[in-house]
């Protein structure tokens, strides 16, 4: 059975044991390209020079042990030059002096990571729009050197108050939001209560009043009230309509609170509990705090200045790339989730945000990191993935299943068969790693769930029906 253009790797390559490429091949997706230029080239040096170490590890275990693991790399295409994440597995063919890599093109991922930063964005604007109109109003309010206060007009309970009503009335400095407020009428002078009532009994049924001169507070201070009618929005904070009432004093003088100045904001982003790592608009890194070297686990800030940020977070490349693009064209990116690796081995579950210094082409970009490892479930003992012991002799059994076919069957065939088996064997990690939660396994190895359910009818994979989150 022949592959799907979805299922046909992007990159085949026919390495020699010393990893040096005998043959190339590229998918449609990279026309233009010319891969014969590789032919004779260490495979090591068609990547970028941090990336090469990856792919000679998987050449001797490929020479060694039959298969490699899969690792990703940043790919420098042959005739273009142009950078493309890639991601790798390497197989010896048989018992022979050849050996077969295997890449997909993870560009893919990263045009699906902007459409989801894009919606996230979308979602982000019109929240922070929202926020933004009752900021505006809540400053307004409280900055007013003019009393106003929000009334119920169903029970005349006070909904909310500015500092220069309650100083007004005498009312006490906490703002009082809750249904049990006590009624405006209360707080006045008894003599002042029936001219006030008549006052919001004719806004209610005339839309309007004259304003009036009333007499209060502590020392009996002249005001001029006035009171208009909102009526309440639907699904909205304030479920009946309030009178918004106003008082203008005489003689009155605001108080400015005093602004604090020497707030040694350098040294809290350097004792902060989450990473935090300023980069240049290509990467790379140019301060780190204390948090962001025990992530990477790195033992001192000058071992990471000018190194790229790429080389810790995420798919080499991949990640760091989405982040610094999606920054330079929205302003900021929020909970972008991923993955560092640290210097001893250790990889951390992580969600990235990210601002520059100016909304259009920033100098500088302040990337926060925030370890979210202790939120995920731990897997059940019985959900572990296999032993690696028991996935090497798994795979060597496979490799000599089909060197058996060598002669009876063209490379092509071959090569496909090969990766059907690779296919299978990754989807069931997945599964296993997973739970058996379909939705979860589907982006793990980044495919839609509608993909993964026609490769699990395609391979014979029964699955258990487990909850899917969020399904």
């Amino acid at each position: 059975m022949a592959l799907d253009n979805a299922a046909a790797p992007d990159v085949k390559l026919i390495l020699d044991l010393q990893g040096v490429i005998r043959e190339a091949t590229l998918s449609p997706a990279f026309e233009g390209e010319h891969p014969d230029a590789w032919i004779g080239t260490p495979w090591m040096e068609t990547v970028r020079s941090a990336d090469g170490e990856h792919l000679r590890r998987m050449v001797e275990d490929a020479r060694h042990r039959g298969v490699s693991a899969f690792s990703q790399v940043v790919q420098r295409l042959p005739s273009s030059g142009r950078e493309v994440p890639i991601e790798y597995t390497t197989v010896r063919l048989g018992a022979g002096s050849s050996l077969i890599a295997i890449g997909k093109n993870l560009n893919v991922i990263s045009e699906l990571q902007n459409r989801i930063a894009d919606a996230q964005q979308t979602m982000e604007r019109d929240y922070w729009k929202r926020r933004e109109i009752e900021t505006r109003y809540r400053l307004l309010f409280t900055s007013s050197r003019d009393a106003v206060m929000l009334v119920d007009a169903k029970d005349l309970s006070i909904r909310e108050r500015n500092p220069a009503a309650a100083a007004a009335l005498g009312l006490p400095a906490s703002a009082a939001r809750s249904a049990g407020a006590r009624k405006l009428s209360d707080w006045l002078p008894p003599e002042e209560r029936g001219g006030f009532e008549r006052l919001l009994r004719q806004v209610r049924e005339q839309g309007k009043a004259p304003g009036m001169l009333m007499r209060l507070g502590p020392g009996r201070q002249a005001w001029m009230v006035r009171a208009s009618l909102i009526a309440a929005a639907p699904n909205e904070a304030l479920p009946n309509d309030v009178f918004l009432v106003q008082f203008w004093p005489s003689g009155r003088d605001g108080v400015v609170p005093e602004r604090r100045e020497g707030v040694p904001v350098e040294s809290l982003l350097e004792r902060a509990p989450d990473g935090f790592v300023a980069v240049d608009p290509a990467g790379s890194i140019l301060r780190a705090n204390l948090s962001f070297l025990d992530l990477v686990q790195v033992g001192s800030e000058s071992a990471l200045i000018g190194e790229s940020l790429g080389r810790w977070l995420g798919r080499p490349g991949a990640d760091v790339h989405v982040l610094l693009a999606n920054v330079a064209r929205l302003g900021a990116v929020r909970l972008l989730t991923t993955t560092v690796r640290g210097e001893l081995g250790i990889e951390s579950e992580v969600e990235v945000s990210a601002c520059g210094s100016t909304l259009e082409a920033p100098q500088f970009i302040g990337v926060f990191v925030r370890d979210v490892g202790r939120r995920l479930t731990r897997r059940d003992a019985g959900n572990e993935a296999d032993p690696p012991a028991a996935a090497d002799e798994a795979d060597a059994a496979l490799v000599d299943a089909l060197s058996g076919r060598i002669g009876k069957t063209s490379l092509r065939q071959y090569v496909e068969d090969r990766v059907r088996v690779l296919e299978k064997q990754y989807i069931q990690a997945a599964l296993k790693l997973t739970g058996g939660n379909r939705r979860a396994a589907a982006e793990l190895i980044g495919l839609s769930r509608q993909s993964l359910y026609v490769k699990l009818a395609r391979y014979g994979l029964a699955v258990d029906d487990k909850p899917e989150q969020g399904a």
